[in-house]
């Protein structure tokens, strides 16, 4: 896996402009914050994503991966003011879950998701080499 920027360019905090990979390929649906059992267990956003994001890494073992070959994450999120006011746990919880692993990233907020609880929903593409 090779991350790319381009010369001369600023580096991005938190997240790649882009990857290249080769090898088995794992793409993951959208993952909320509920649990194993489908129950959220709070409506705080960064704790929100915490639980999508181990979601996706509990998915991942099942295909003998790790955080380390994803290489991208969509976001959806429900409220862009919430998502900023939580940068900074939600820093927190994505290093918990994921390391200082930042793939290619893209944020978009839409004005709800099927799961009324849902603040948060994430896609997520693996490659392992």
């Amino acid at each position: 896996m090779k991350f790319l920027l381009p010369e001369g360019w600023e580096s991005p905090k938190g997240y790649s402009q882009g990857v290249v990979a080769e090898g088995r390929q794992i793409f993951i649906s959208g993952q909320i914050g509920w649990d194993e059992n489908s129950i959220f267990q709070t409506d705080d956003f960064a704790e929100q994503a915490g639980q999508a994001l181990r979601n996706i890494i509990s998915i991942l073992a099942e295909a003998d991966a790790s955080a380390e070959h994803i290489t991208r994450l969509t976001w959806f999120i429900t409220d862009k003011q919430e998502y900023l006011a939580s940068l900074k746990s939600l820093g927190q919880k994505y290093r918990e879950e994921v390391g200082r692993h930042f793939p290619a990233m893209s944020v978009v907020e839409v004005s709800s998701l099927m799961e009324d609880r849902a603040k948060v929903e994430i896609e997520a593409t693996a490659v392992i080499s």
